[in-house]
């Protein structure tokens, strides 16, 4: 799986120590990093002052003697040599089905498998995961086998959320990393410039092929003051979502800087750059503090602490003249006074719709909101860290001292982030706070956050009736988390989700309301209080969650020819070399459709490493322009074909055995959310060719170019997309410019004709563009960059 002969021969490590399955990073290889970033400076930069997400960037650059002028952001392509890649065990399926076609005997950089998607939340932690290995056991003994197999660090259901793991061990100041989930930029409270991916990218980067990113605009965030009490950091990406939008950050590195920097602990900075997915962002990234270096030392990495601190001015930071005059170098900047930021809820539906806590009890009434909270929620991949908890604790303690517990009718649940969050909240008597109110601990795992919550049972969902949830979680789209669309999920920090599940209603305010005592006395809770660090250290856990270290590189990988969960994967089609032709209008989706619209989790999780299987549930949440906004239904654009009007899986799978090809009309911002490639291939395995949209998702236009459709945009979005609207079925769209696609030539003709019983009735030209580099047009011609590397593996041997 290399480009040409030489690219394993010209790995350069980019850690002091070599490959292989690792417990823990090891010492970053600065010295390279900065000589990368001194010949940059040099030629192509001009010694032009740099933000910190420049430097990085630039440092990992693979060859910068190939580049004759600076990347332009927004239209160059870079191309770069990550240090690492994690993967979770729903995404890592296809990423490792895969990498198995590449012929690679080991992966060329560190890489991780955390397995935290398939623990369902039901009974508890233990009794959770104890169940995933009855149902997922088959996926498990395949991720770690192909583990041992490649040189992977695999880490067992129970063990924690990849995302709080990576922090915990493996991320590392000015390094880049890879990860197969949206929220990988977690890592960026660290210091890293950690970017979410699909698994054929992950697949590069594993096999050390050069990495394309189109060069990013960094948007500069100026923190100034310090957090009010009852303040948390999720505070500050709350807000910020409401003020960009979930498309706002798109293109764009996040980059935050200024005094208020330096109050924030680098757990709090990971919350932040962890929902920075939510705007869109590539990634988000903070310049290195000492709370980063009381957090390595805590977890066990003192010695990256130590080379970090040499860095710190002249590689961890932006340069002095970005730091002095930040308007003239940032490409934009956005000012927020931590002192004046007020708790925020931001939902519901959308992680984007951000209401202050002052005024949530007036928008309760003003929007009908469901006031009662049927369930609060505490953890996750984006508010678990020992600070987060240990505020939420100090809370559950005053409650608990006034003989009080959850509001009647409030479920509370609690999911630490890792297992030496756990083992430190259990030896710390947080847990024991949170159960004396009512909580039930869940194992430390994504659970409900990404749908795996068991709450089938529970009235609300059954009847699907209209209710609130409150939740520390980053994501809230419809039916995410429990699979009712009535649902109302509102995002926010722990401290209010404690203060939610006390009083039981959205429009109580723990700041400034009185809850009543067991004595019926009326009192208020005191601000919250806890530590940034455990002060014992953290706790070690137990000892089979630790890391699987195994490197065997003959150990055969099982896959059941009759397996309903796991397949082989075939190669797509290639490109035929002709223009796109016949190809009929399989859906006009209105509004947000995000990866979860286009490619369901919750119980479809268990299919993540069947393509087959999974394709029947291709873009189920979709709404059709064409029919008043119906979901997941659509008619049948040829005579005789069945069904007539029916599922979008269905029809499109009555187009691929009539060999019919089809595409996709979309809204804004198509694909937002995760980085699950599957809402890629599972549209490619039923034979889609295009996707034409007002606008794409970064993540999600790269996944379509990886599996050889062809993303376009309108050029007029506001115009175009509405000829689709009216009766697509009747569409038949050809296009001109496929043929001799490059990339100077960013424009393809699209030609939509109406057929109605026979005839053309109507015509229209439509003018597209499209974003693909050189490199993306060959995946293109290859049917798939996969099929593109094992073409170019075959010829190197």
């Amino acid at each position: 799986m290399i480009r040409n002969q030489q690219a394993l021969r010209n790995v350069v490590r980019r850690y002091a120590t070599a490959t292989g399955p690792q417990a823990r990073a090891s010492v970053p290889n600065y010295e390279l990093f900065n000589q990368r970033l001194t010949k940059a400076r040099s030629t192509i930069l001009e010694n032009k002052p740099l933000t910190l997400a420049q430097k990085i960037l630039y440092a990992h650059l693979h060859d910068v003697s190939s580049m004759t002028s600076a990347p332009v952001p927004g239209e160059s392509y870079l191309k770069l040599s990550p240090d690492r890649v994690a993967m979770q065990d729903a995404s890592a399926q296809m990423a490792i089905l895969q990498f198995m076609l590449s012929g690679m005997k080991q992966t060329a950089v560190p890489t991780s498998i955390h397995c935290d998607h398939l623990v369902e939340a039901y009974e508890g932690a233990d009794l959770d995961v104890a169940r995933s290995w009855q149902t997922s056991r088959e996926i498990y003994e395949f991720l770690q086998a192909a583990s041992q197999r490649y040189g992977i660090a695999f880490w067992r259901p129970g063990s924690g959320i990849i995302h709080q793991l990576v922090l915990e061990n493996y991320a590392a100041p000015g390094t880049l990393m890879l990860g197969t989930d949206s929220h990988t930029p977690n890592a960026g409270g660290l210091g890293m410039l950690a970017i979410g991916v699909g698994g054929a990218d992950a697949v590069d980067a594993m096999a050390d092929i050069p990495w394309e990113l189109k060069a990013p605009r960094v948007l500069g965030v100026q923190l100034r003051g310090k957090l009010h009490e009852w303040g948390n950091p999720k505070d500050v990406i709350l807000a910020l979502a409401g003020k960009l939008t979930v498309r706002g950050g798109t293109g764009s590195i996040i980059e935050y800087f200024g005094d208020g920097v330096n109050s924030l602990s680098c757990t709090g900075m990971a919350t932040i750059c962890n929902m920075g997915a939510e705007v869109g962002a590539t990634t988000s990234v903070f310049p290195y503090t000492q709370s980063m270096a009381r957090y390595l030392a805590a977890t066990q990495r003192a010695a990256i602490a130590t080379a970090a601190d040499a860095q710190q001015a002249s590689y961890l930071s932006a340069d002095a003249q970005v730091a002095a005059d930040p308007a003239k170098y940032y490409d934009e900047v956005i000012d927020i006074d931590l002192s004046t930021l007020e708790p925020g809820y931001n939902g519901p539906f959308t992680p984007d719709l951000y209401t202050p806590r002052s005024k949530m009890a007036d928008t309760v009434k003003t929007e009908g909101w469901s006031d009662k909270v049927s369930a609060a929620l505490i953890g996750s991949c984006t508010n678990s860290s020992y600070q987060d908890l240990s505020r939420a604790a100090s809370l559950a303690r005053q409650a608990s001292a006034r003989g009080l517990r959850v509001a009647e009718g409030t479920e509370f649940l609690v999911s630490p982030g890792s297992e030496q969050i756990r083992a430190t909240m259990e030896r710390d008597g947080i847990q024991e706070a949170f159960e004396a109110i009512g909580a039930k601990v869940l194992a430390n795992a994504c659970g409900p956050c990404i749908g795996q919550w068991n709450r089938d049972e529970n009235p609300v969902v059954k009847n699907k009736e209209t209710n609130s949830i409150v939740s520390s979680f980053n994501r809230n789209f419809r039916a995410r988390n429990d699979g009712n669309p009535n649902t109302m999920n509102f995002l926010t920090s722990p401290e209010m989700v404690l203060g939610a599940a006390l009083g039981g209603r959205l429009s109580f305010n723990p700041m400034t309301d009185s809850l009543v005592d067991a004595k019926g006395q009326l009192f208020k809770l005191e601000p919250p209080s806890g530590d940034e660090l455990p002060t014992r250290g953290y706790a070690t856990g137990r000892a089979e969650y630790e890391p699987l270290l195994d490197h065997q590189p003959s150990k055969p990988i099982p896959i059941s020819p009759s397996s309903t969960r796991l397949q082989t994967l075939e190669a797509f089609v290639p490109w035929n070399g002709q223009e796109f032709a016949n190809t009929r209008v399989l859906v006009t989706v209105q509004g947000k459709c995000t990866t979860d619209h286009i490619s369901a989790a919750g119980k479809w999780l268990k299919y993540k490493g069947h393509l087959e299987n999974l394709a029947r549930n291709t873009l189920i949440g979709a709404a059709n322009a064409a029919l008043d906004g119906q979901v997941n239904t659509v008619r049948n654009a040829i005579n005789g074909l069945e069904p007539s009007v029916g599922s979008i899986p269905d029809v499109a799978m009555s187009y691929k055995q009539a060999g019919v090809p089809w595409l996709v009309i979309a809204d804004y911002n198509y694909g937002e959310g995760s980085a699950r490639e599957h809402a890629a291939m599972q549209p490619r395995f039923l034979g889609c060719n295009m996707v034409i949209a007002r606008s794409f998702a970064r993540i999600h236009e790269t996944n379509l170019k990886k599996q050889g459709v062809l993303p376009l945009v309108f050029a007029r979005p506001d115009e175009d997309y509405f000829i689709f609207a009216k009766d697509p079925h009747e569409l038949v769209v050809s296009t001109h410019g496929v043929v001799g696609l490059n990339e100077n030539t960013p424009t393809v003709q699209v030609t939509v004709e109406r057929v109605q019983n026979g005839k053309v009735v109507e015509t229209h030209n439509i003018e597209c563009v499209h974003t693909m580099s050189a490199d993306q047009i060959g995946w293109f011609k290859a049917g798939s960059a996969l099929n593109l590397i094992a073409s170019q593996q075959e010829a190197a041997h």
